[in-house]
């Protein structure tokens, strides 16, 4: 976090404090934009809270850190995580693969042109 300003975190329940999962935003040194990043405890998911963190990540990195341009990645199968990032917005662009030893990913990308305006919550 120190190197960029930002990470991944846990992610609570307003109430009380209750761990539902992380998010945040990503640097790898190996890819040329950040990506963002969520997982929700199994308990917690088909609630909404998803989409409220996802939606809440990127307009952190539109507004507060100014990133022109945020991907996300999910496996083939993970069609939900697909559901979900075009819902805000995001477009799927082209298959990748972060590491010789793992199947491909689909990346997800939201450019933020200046016609687009703010994630859908």
């Amino acid at each position: 976090m120190a190197r960029y300003g930002f990470g991944l975190g846990a992610v609570e329940l307003k109430d009380g404090g209750t761990p539902i999962g992380l998010g945040g935003l990503i640097k790898r040194e190996t890819r040329p934009d950040v990506d963002r990043g969520f997982a929700l405890w199994e308990r917690w998911g088909r609630q909404g809270f998803a989409r409220e963190m996802a939606a809440a990540v990127w307009a952190d990195g539109r507004t507060t850190l100014m990133l022109p341009r945020v991907v996300a990645l999910t496996t083939p199968d993970d069609e939900r995580s697909g559901r979900l990032l075009e819902y805000l917005g995001f477009r799927f662009e082209r298959m990748v693969r972060l590491d010789p030893t793992r199947p491909d990913c689909r990346l997800f990308a939201f450019p933020a042109p200046a016609d687009v305006g703010p994630p859908r919550i």
